[in-house]
């Protein structure tokens, strides 16, 4: 038990020092303009189709707080956990923590995801949902990192901000499981 709370405690320390180098990108305010923009365009691409939206935890969960309630036409929620991560900076295989509840065959659906790097969770999630049936899979995200290399998911349908190929973390995205809770995005 010691040695799981010195972890942490290091960790905690270490997470606050990375904040203390780290640039802010975007502020709250900007971040927020940038989301209310991206609901409006989904809004107008999704207003009649009865979707389901599925936030994917843990990244996703701030985003779709923000951007469900201004999604104003009729919608189901549930969510999908899936991380290729478990708490490091760099992924491994997908593991999949919990798949949706809600029948998706026939469905269309909108994923909610914090960024779209490498491309990997993503394209998995997508395929995973179209292999149970799903009609359509759309993808929104907050921020898409501007790659040089090939990736297997290429971009979101819908995209609030630009990052560039930097280690980015607040407002859902995370330092090893630390500052998602962060209103702005910041790079190290």
């Amino acid at each position: 038990m010691k040695k799981i709370i010195a972890t942490r405690k290091n960790t905690s320390t270490e997470a606050k020092k990375i904040l203390d180098k780290a640039e802010l990108l975007f502020d709250k305010n900007y971040v927020e303009k940038a989301v209310c923009s991206m609901a409006r365009s989904i809004t107008v691409e999704l207003s009649n189709s009865d979707p389901i939206v599925l936030p994917i935890m843990n990244g996703g969960l701030i985003l779709g707080g923000m951007l469900i309630p201004q999604l104003d036409f009729p919608l189901q929620i549930d969510y999908i956990h899936a991380t290729r991560y478990r708490g490091g900076t760099s992924g491994n295989k997908l593991c999949w923590l919990k798949k949706p509840e809600k029948i998706l065959q026939g469905r269309i659906l909108l994923l909610i995801d914090d960024i779209l790097d490498e491309g990997i969770t993503l394209s998995e999630v997508v395929k995973y949902c179209y292999d149970v049936g799903a009609k359509k899979v759309l993808t929104a995200v907050l921020a898409e990192k501007k790659m040089h290399n090939e990736k297997p998911f290429q971009c979101a349908d819908f995209t609030a901000l630009q990052v560039p190929d930097r280690y980015v973390f607040g407002y859902g995205m995370d330092y090893r499981e630390y500052h998602r809770n962060l209103m702005g995005i910041y790079a190290i």
